[in-house]
């Protein structure tokens, strides 16, 4: 180990701070992913501050001894990325009132809300960072700053307010404390009605993607204009693991009572068995339940792939469509294109295909969509990256102003926040792969990668920031998802990776089949 991390560790130990290193029980806990692509992304210790004091001890001691940081939430980020120190979990008893949160319930609260935010009621209540009064944050000086609503605008702690809500994490400094408003439903008694449903083939009927009356459902079910108070996720699942072909998840979510939302269903979808099926399988339900139960119910395919027992990689990309119908027939026509090529390209391969569409609407008439590709061995990474770049090179054409989701964050005010980066990390210290950049930086490499974000859909500005909704010119840089890229990130932590148990490494790649 170099001799400034060793004083470093000292220096840290020292002033009380939990310190894991390699070799470590918690420090194994604390780098644990479930994303094979970075497996041997190992840094040299792990910091768990537990005190303001203690972050701000953390950056004085970075940047005097030149250490690059990595700040890490939920570690929900699909590209490895994270966003603030701790994660909170705020479980309140009082039906009827929330705090507005992610819909996929690993996500951080300081990455969703720095990221915008876009939850399952914001349709009806608002994007996370619509609802944040206060924000604690420590800078690149070491500084505690605390920056509030209630901030002249023009003022540098308005300034920065204006920027944490939405801009990302990893900007500006680390937020230590959030103070956020508590957010009525409108349904009454505190009763919403959440559900589930798998939309497959029936055993002697021929794959859902390929039935007559399907493609047409899906067009009149993405451009219709739903009530703000209802919420559906979709996902277009390819997964040649299941003998089951392809289908469709859906997600819903109703700030209602099961009456209001059997009627809507009712009124806006025409297939007989989709009608029937998703007002069978919605349930009316405390607000309080749907929180510490139902919303994990429904993300449960995501939350095992969040355990660092899950061992597969994944690559995805981002975009953000409008629903008139011209838009969505040519979408979901390539995305079914896709799934057939997908089916034919990996016949017997352990790989899925995944195309989710985050009902955003609201404000926003919209949808948030996700490719995700995802496969077990490490082989096959070279075809998914090229599958995937090709599916982009398809879709993006269509997205809004050609561009990736993260891209449609900053739009026009890309310069303003440029400014106040500069004002409050004039040298750069935080860094990340899509983070704001100082006046005057070139764009381009690292900085405009699209692999990564919050994850299904729970980023982006909300109506604070509906200003932010432009951005300049086509997105030229995306992720690096080329087949140049195959095996780069885990031979680049390769140069790096050290092991103090050759034993407990060999046997794990042992029980990975290797």
């Amino acid at each position: 180990m170099p001799p400034k991390f060793t004083a470093a560790i000292q220096a840290f130990k020292a002033d009380k701070i939990p310190v894991f290193e390699r070799g470590e029980e918690e420090y194994e806990r604390s780098v644990a992913t479930p994303n094979l692509l970075y497996r041997f992304a190992r840094p040299d210790f792990v910091l768990q501050p537990e005190t303001e004091k203690h972050v701000v001890a953390i950056i004085q001691q970075a940047r005097r001894l030149k250490l690059q940081l990595t700040i890490k939430c939920g570690g929900h980020s699909y590209a490895g990325h994270s966003t603030a120190f701790e994660g909170t979990l705020i479980n309140d008893r009082e039906d009827g009132y929330v705090i507005n949160g992610g819909r996929c319930p690993f996500v951080g609260v300081g990455g969703f809300i720095l990221g915008g935010g876009l939850g399952p009621f914001s349709r009806s209540i608002g994007m996370g960072s619509d609802t944040v009064q206060e924000i604690s944050i420590v800078t690149a000086d070491g500084e505690l700053v605390t920056v509030k609503d209630t901030d002249d605008r023009q003022s540098p702690k308005g300034r920065l307010f204006w920027a944490l809500c939405g801009a990302g994490g990893g900007n500006f400094g680390v937020v230590v404390e959030m103070k956020l408003a508590v957010k009525q439903l409108l349904a009454p008694g505190g009763v919403i009605v959440a559900g589930r449903y798998q939309w497959f083939a029936g055993k002697d009927e021929p794959d859902l993607f390929e039935q007559d009356d399907f493609m047409s459902t899906m067009h009149d079910f993405y451009t219709t204009d739903w009530p703000e108070r209802m919420t559906i996720d979709s996902t277009w699942i390819c997964d040649l693991r299941l003998p089951s072909g392809n289908g469709v998840r859906f997600l819903t979510y109703f700030d209602g009572d099961k009456e209001d939302f059997d009627a809507t269903i009712d009124k806006y979808i025409k297939h007989t068995t989709l009608v029937t099926q998703l007002k069978r399988r919605s349930l009316p339900e405390k607000t309080t339940r749907f929180l510490h139960e139902t919303l994990v119910a429904q993300w449960s395919e995501e939350t095992v792939k969040a355990f660092p027992t899950n061992k597969s990689y994944s690559i995805y990309s981002s975009f953000v469509f409008s629903n008139d119908r011209s838009t969505i027939e040519s979408v979901t026509e390539l995305i079914r294109k896709k799934a057939a090529a997908f089916r034919k390209a990996f016949p017997g391969e352990r790989v899925e295909f995944l195309a989710t569409f985050i009902h955003a609407g609201g404000k926003m008439t919209m949808y948030h969509m996700y490719l995700t590709l995802e496969w077990e061995d490490k082989w096959m990474e070279r075809d998914m990256r090229a599958f995937l770049r090709d599916a982009k090179e398809d879709l993006r054409p269509l997205s809004l102003n050609g561009m990736a989701a993260f891209r449609m964050y900053w739009g026009d005010n890309q310069d303003e926040l440029r400014r106040i980066k500069k004002k409050w990390d004039k040298d750069n210290f935080f860094q990340s792969d899509q983070g704001v950049r100082l006046p005057g930086s070139k764009d381009g490499g690292k900085g405009d990668k699209d692999q990564g974000d919050n994850g299904k859909g729970d980023k982006g500005k909300g109506d604070k920031g509906k200003d932010k909704g432009k951005d300049e010119g086509k997105d030229t840089l995306d992720q690096g998802d080329d087949e140049d890229l195959t095996d780069s990130l885990a031979g680049k932590q390769w140069e790096v990776y050290e092991t103090k148990d050759i034993v407990a490494d060999l046997q794990e790649l042992a029980d990975l089949g290797f």
